[in-house]
């Protein structure tokens, strides 16, 4: 993984964190929209997680693609990751 490995473990940690709340949140009977405002604040995360991912993966993996036929497999992967993200 090419993305800066200090961040990104920084971020999950931190979703983790939130994760961990939510679950005391649903164990105490908490509200509901105030469990789902946190559910939505953990995928966010984690969406900006996967953008640093991807955007590495972007400038270098695709970018260090020696032939044509590696660059074609790389876009390949980018492309079947965005029709998953896009769903």
């Amino acid at each position: 993984m090419q993305a800066d490995h200090d961040k990104v473990l920084r971020m999950l940690k931190t979703a983790r964190g939130q994760m961990d709340g939510i679950v005391r949140m649903v164990e105490e009977d908490r509200y509901c929209i105030d469990i789902s405002q946190q559910l939505l604040a953990t995928q966010a995360l984690l969406g900006r997680v996967n953008k640093e991912i991807l955007t590495a993966h972007l400038k270098h993996c695709v970018g260090q693609a020696s032939t044509p036929a590696q660059l074609e497999e790389k876009i390949d992967e980018l492309s079947a990751m965005l029709g998953k993200l896009l769903k």
